[in-house]
């Protein structure tokens, strides 16, 4: 026989050793025809003697080829789903701030990595309370979030105002990272003891976070807002039965909002549409709009205010830049754009207690696009009070602007 039709048969021959040895390797973790179960299975039996055949260190597998996309993947449609939400966007700046440091800062790594959340309460074995670190970036809300059976031992969770708020399973994950970084009482602290109408220039802005919808749910019961002295406030929002939670409203893994139950008791296209009263509170008299635009109208009413209070009592103008921290800026010329100083933008020096607490609740309130779902009346009551404290260091009529609390 010529040399290479050898090579070629030999070359087959042992092809199909190897396909019986590893048939063999794979079978050796499984009862024998005898019966005798391998070791450390159900009832302790011990392997029988493998034949030369077992030392092979490989496998070929039993059957092939196999078809990616028939492959069973548990859960699969709430892994799709929560891929492309926000809590998984791995690209975007809530978690890609700290690329440069490799590392996230303590203070934020609790509600911006599903690790940092785990070494907070103490999920991954580390004292609770604290995050011991340190925590890479890299991280996103992973499924390790919300889906840690030690959750169930988590009972209660600390809000700023230094509320501690009962909650159960998965309610703790959405409590602790919606609920903001500061309260009232920070404002109500900082401005303590100043001149109401003096800027100050040790006071600065204080920045509420964003995504704020836990602290506007429990409303004045948590504190989230500053709240003025004489006035009351509208406690938690518990809404209607059945909703009782986060997820009787959203998806918990797309995180969209499921707008039919609301139908049940609501007429409306959208939620956005919804009003929760017959009586207007922005002045405008149209009872035909969601409350959500009535809270916008009030918003964008307060934030002229501030404005012009910087700039007719203050005497430094002010602007507000959201894209960039710490958001509202000195505008000395009064063009709109802010002042710049060695290529950065100037923050805003001139505080006084009575703008900065006003401009406190406005960007509490605006923090939170759901406002007027998770509890109208307590985000209608900050910006009113807010705005009616305005008034009269403006000279401006109260009564004239129609607003209601």
């Amino acid at each position: 026989m010529p040399a290479h039709r050898t090579r070629a048969a030999l070359a087959v021959l042992s092809a199909v050793a190897l396909l019986s040895a590893g048939h063999a390797v794979l079978g050796q973790g499984e009862p024998s025809s005898g019966g005798a179960g391998h070791a450390g299975g159900p009832g302790g039996a011990q392997s029988q003697p493998q034949d030369e055949q077992s030392v092979i260190p490989f496998a070929i597998p039993r059957a092939g080829p196999f078809n990616a996309a028939e492959v069973e993947i548990r859960n699969s449609e709430a892994i799709t789903d929560w891929f492309r939400s926000a809590h998984a966007d791995a690209a975007a700046e809530a978690f890609r701030h700290w690329d440069e440091d490799e590392e996230i800062n303590a203070a934020c790594a609790t509600c911006h990595s599903g690790e940092g959340f785990r070494d907070y309460h103490g999920l991954d074995g580390t004292e609770a309370g604290v995050v011991n670190g340190p925590i890479d970036t890299g991280g996103v809300v992973d499924c390790g979030t919300c889906h840690n059976a030690g959750l169930a031992e988590v009972t209660e969770v600390e809000f700023p105002s230094g509320l501690m708020h009962p909650v159960q399973g998965v309610e703790a994950s959405c409590m602790t990272c919606h609920q903001g970084r500061t309260a009232g009482t920070d404002v109500a602290a900082a401005v303590a003891g100043r001149e109401t109408d003096t800027p100050d220039a040790e006071l600065r802005f204080i920045n509420p976070h964003y995504a704020t919808a836990a602290a506007t749910w429990l409303g004045g019961y948590g504190g989230s807002g500053y709240h003025y002295d004489g006035k009351t406030y509208s406690g938690r929002f518990f809404h209607a039965r059945p909703v009782a939670s986060c997820n009787s409203c959203h998806e918990p893994h797309t995180l969209e909002v499921a707008f039919e139950p609301c139908l049940t008791c609501h007429q409306a296209d959208e939620p956005q549409g919804i009003r929760i009263s017959r009586q207007s509170y922005d002045g405008s008299g149209d009872t035909s709009k969601g409350i959500r635009d009535d809270i916008a109208a009030n918003a964008d009413l307060l934030l002229d205010l501030i404005e012009a209070y910087s700039a007719e009592v203050a005497l430094v103008p002010i602007v507000y830049d959201g894209s960039r921290y710490p958001y509202f800026f000195a505008d000395s010329n009064g063009d709109g754009m802010a002042d710049q100083a060695n290529g950065k933008a100037v923050p805003y020096n001139a505080w006084t207690p009575r703008s900065l607490r006003a401009a406190y609740n406005w960007k509490l309130v605006t923090a939170d696009p759901g406002n007027y779902a998770h509890n109208p009346a307590y985000v209608l009551e900050l910006l009113h009070d807010a705005i009616e404290d305005l008034t009269g260091p403006l000279g401006r009529d109260m009564d004239a602007l129609g607003l209601l609390r």
